[in-house]
């Protein structure tokens, strides 16, 4: 069946939109359990999402499901459109959006098969663009706190009524890949005191919080780097086996977490660009205006 095509448009949200959103990394393409679903290709400004939206009821709550690197994992981390896939979530009407992510680990005490709930980031991406504002429309939002605090406690929560093994906070370092850490760029970041090391999730927590969108992530740990004595080489077989060990853990905790989910938000992520817009609106060219209309909303007074 054919994918359902929506552009984003100003006004009244729709009854029954997904407030949720779940980014699935590698290992985790679909959610089970997701009821009374339709696909949705979203057309944005930035071009075409990693995949089509599936979009569904998952525990009472309405759900939408996008891959990451798409199905089949066919996308890099540096190819992946983040801009349009936060985007389009803003679009459908997320609120929230819950990320799920194969991470390595640079501690001994975070073990593979464990999961991390990250609470600050450190990018060292290189040739990504991590903003929607620009051509004549500046924004600076506050980041220094990157991922919602409620949001990230309910996803910890939800683990640990799950039996799995969870890290409430810790730095997530932020690489630009394909290729993994050297040995010597692992002994570094090992030095500075990083947690775990993946290739996409600052960058998508940069354009949520300037969406104002709550962005919270579950870091499944699938090895050691290379830095460990044993493991001194990480391999996509190993990272595999794990992925899939993990991805029923990651299943059963977002079920739970979006169950725990509250309907309104109560966090400051909502409000992230009510004085993070330097440009007087009035005179920002209206291009640009209407590129960003799903997150100017009511910004912008007609």
């Amino acid at each position: 069946m054919a994918a359902e095509k929506i552009k984003p448009v100003k006004g009244k949200k729709e009854e029954g939109k997904p407030t949720i959103g779940i980014i699935g990394g590698s290992g985790l393409y679909g959610m089970p359990g997701l009821t009374d679903t339709k696909e949705v290709r979203v057309k944005t400004p930035f071009g075409d999402p990693s995949e089509v939206f599936v979009i569904g009821t998952l525990e009472g709550k309405r759900v939408a499901f996008l891959a990451r690197h798409g199905r089949g994992h066919r996308i890099l981390p540096g190819e992946i459109n983040y801009r349009a896939n936060v985007y389009a979530m803003k679009a459908l009407g997320v609120e929230r959006i819950i990320s799920v992510s194969a991470v390595g680990s640079l501690q001994e005490d975070l073990r593979p098969g464990e999961f991390l709930v990250a609470d600050q980031f450190v990018d060292r991406t290189r040739h990504r663009v991590s903003t929607f504002f620009g051509e004549g429309l500046v924004a600076h939002v506050s980041f220094a706190h990157p991922t919602c605090g409620e949001l990230s406690a309910i996803l910890a929560d939800a683990s640990v009524h799950c039996g799995v093994p969870v890290h409430r906070k810790g730095t997530y370092i932020c690489m630009e890949g394909p290729q993994f850490s050297t040995y010597a760029e692992a002994t570094m970041h090992r030095q500075l005191h990083f947690e775990v090391i993946g290739m996409t999730n600052a960058t998508e927590a940069k354009l949520a919080r300037e969406a104002e969108i709550c962005y919270g992530t579950i870091a499944m740990i699938t090895d050691y780097d290379c830095w460990h004595p044993e493991h001194e080489s990480v391999t996509g077989a190993q990272i595999l086996a794990t992925l899939q060990q993990n991805a029923g853990n990651a299943q059963n905790v977002l079920r739970q977490a979006v169950r725990s989910l509250h309907v309104e938000r109560t966090c400051k992520c909502q409000s992230a660009l009510e004085h993070a817009l330097i440009t007087d609106l009035k005179i920002a060219p209206k291009a640009t205006k209407k590129k960003l209309a799903a997150i100017l909303e009511k910004y912008i007074k007609n």
